[in-house]
């Protein structure tokens, strides 16, 4: 029986976390040069902070997307509890004397980390014809509403 991490779904960190820990520990070895030790503990606070946070947020939606919680109250109260738990992490720690703005930058990490995953995840058709601003179907579809025009959207704008 092969028990390796990567076999145990629990365990499994997606491509946003591995980016995000990358970036972590760049960002904390660059400040650990750069800033005093204070900054440093501070933006490695808030990237754990940060990890948690986005772990959490990852697993509730898979449990809300696979069906494994009915309901979007149970979903709801979890998103509360996950917030009202980081601030209180977050306050704590700044009245403990963490830097706010390297607590910012940890707890940032996560917005870049996501951008290059989805960079890496794009799609790789580079022989797609470019869309042509002339075309007269342009005028039937509507953005705002993701769906053809209809004699309402007019109006409602």
């Amino acid at each position: 029986m092969n028990t390796l991490a990567s076999d145990n779904a629990a365990l499994d960190a997606g491509p946003v976390q591995r980016w995000n820990a990358a970036l972590a520990g760049g960002v904390c070895a660059t400040a650990w040069f750069l800033a005093t030790p204070g900054f440093v503990g501070s933006v490695a606070l808030g990237a754990v902070l940060e990890a948690m946070n986005f772990r959490s947020l990852r697993c509730n939606g898979e449990m809300v997307f696979s069906q494994a919680v009915s309901g979007s109250a149970l979903a709801a109260a979890g998103f509360g509890l996950r917030f009202s738990l980081l601030l209180a992490a977050i306050t704590g720690s700044l009245y403990a004397g963490a830097h706010p703005v390297g607590l910012v930058i940890g707890l940032s990490l996560i917005v870049p980390s996501s951008l290059i995953s989805a960079w890496i995840a794009r799609p790789r058709d580079t022989d797609a014809a470019p869309l042509d601003p002339e075309e007269a179907n342009w005028d039937e579809w509507n953005p705002w509403f993701a769906r053809e025009n209809t004699s309402d959207d007019e109006d409602s704008l």
